[in-house]
This record gives structure tokens, sequence and C-alpha cells, in this order.
């Protein structure tokens, strides 16, 4: 459970670092860079303790997978919320598709 709880947090901050300053288009794309590395320092802070930790439990895949799963439910609710975008339903066939990925790599074969 620490190792979700990591990679959650860690995917906060990194979804931030990336497409935060896609609503701030008037800044200059230096400081866009500057900030989004400060960002995600805190990204790596939470993302690698989460790695060896989890690690003990997982595979290197398995992580990943978790990683990537996570990594869209966090961008999904991040693209609504705070970009408000709309939510379209081939994202979600897609995001289906990828669950199924998960169930692959984590089912005993």
């Amino acid at each position: 459970m620490p190792t979700i709880i990591l990679l959650t947090l860690s995917n906060v901050f990194m979804t931030f670092a990336w497409y935060g300053h896609l609503k701030f288009t008037s800044k200059p794309l230096w400081i866009v860079i500057l900030v989004s590395w400060g960002i995600a320092f805190f990204e790596y802070c939470l993302q690698v303790p989460a790695n060896r930790i989890g690690h003990v439990t997982f595979t290197a895949a398995q992580l990943k997978t978790i990683q990537e799963v996570i990594t869209l439910v966090v961008f999904a609710a991040f693209s609504v919320l705070y970009l408000r975008e709309e939510f379209r339903w081939n994202y979600l066939v897609g995001f289906a598709l990828i669950v199924l990925a998960v169930f692959v790599i984590f089912h005993k074969w």
C-alpha cells in the first residue's frame, strides 16, 4: 500500500510538471521549464522510494504497469478538473484496454 500511495502522489506532481503550464501559455518557455523541473524534483523524491519499496513485492514490469494505470487515472482527473477538457468515450475504451494489459501482466500464467 505505501507503494501505491507514493506512486499516486508522485504522479500528481509529474502531471503538474508536464501539463500544468498549459494554462500559462503567456509565460516564457524557459520559466516554464525551470518551474517544471522544480516540481519534478518532488515527483522523483516520491517515485524513487516507491519503486525501491515496491520492488520487494512486485517485479519491475509490474511496478511500471501500476504506475501507468495510476498515471492515466491522475491525468484523466487532471485534464477534466484542471484543464477543463472533455473526457470522451474513446479515452475510456483506451483505458479499458490498458486495464486488460494489467490483467495480462499480473495473471499467473
